[in-house]
């Protein structure tokens, strides 16, 4: 029985130690580029020896990819939690829309995951997590809309990645000014001219 408290215990102190981690990994990356982020700056936030960042991390890439996984989940969270259930698919998509917009706009966040993870972890890499996540939740959506008759049955993984890839730009746009409900006006028709005409 005291062995297995241990052994919690242990777990315990390990997954706060991780968790440190990737708060203080989160705070620095969204703040900065990576590239101007050490390790030492990274282990003095998070409160750890540089042992603790090496046993839990390969190296600040792993930390990297850590982080930009866990903001990616927290996008695909907050488009999955706007959408009541009973919602129409083609509404849902729109509402989920603007719900990624809204978790865009979290300072850092777009620089985090639309340019620095493809430039740090390569396309293929960041494309993973982006599928994983946010992508998926539009893919699952794209994929209602089809079987519900709101769209055409057109091809749904690069019709996934074409959507996916104007809200990108739509968030890399109002991240540096534009016009949002320009941005919103112009994704709602392009949603709409692709759907079925009621």
């Amino acid at each position: 029985m005291q062995y297995e408290s241990a052994k919690r215990s242990n777990k315990e102190r390990s997954d706060a130690t991780r968790a440190a981690l990737i708060a203080a990994g989160r705070e620095l990356f969204t703040e900065r580029p990576y590239g101007e982020i050490g390790t030492p700056e990274i282990v003095s936030k998070a409160g750890v020896t540089r042992g603790a960042l090496y046993h839990h991390f390969a190296d600040k890439q792993a930390l990297f990819a850590a982080v930009v996984d866990a903001e990616a989940a927290a996008v695909a969270l907050e488009i999955e939690q706007s959408s009541p259930q009973g919602t129409e698919p083609g509404d849902a998509l729109l509402v989920g829309g603007r719900a990624y917009l809204d978790a865009m706009a979290v300072p850092g966040r777009t620089r985090l995951l639309l340019l620095d993870a493809p430039a740090v972890l390569g396309h293929a890499q960041a494309e993973a997590i982006d599928m994983s996540h946010g992508a998926r939740t539009l893919h699952d959506g794209l994929g209602m809309a089809i079987a519900a008759g709101t769209m055409p049955p057109l091809p749904l993984d690069p019709l996934t990645q074409v959507i996916s890839s104007a809200f990108d730009r739509a968030a890399l746009a109002i991240e540096a000014g534009g016009n949002r409900a320009e941005w919103e006006t112009v994704l709602g028709a392009l949603l709409a001219g692709i759907a079925r005409p009621s």
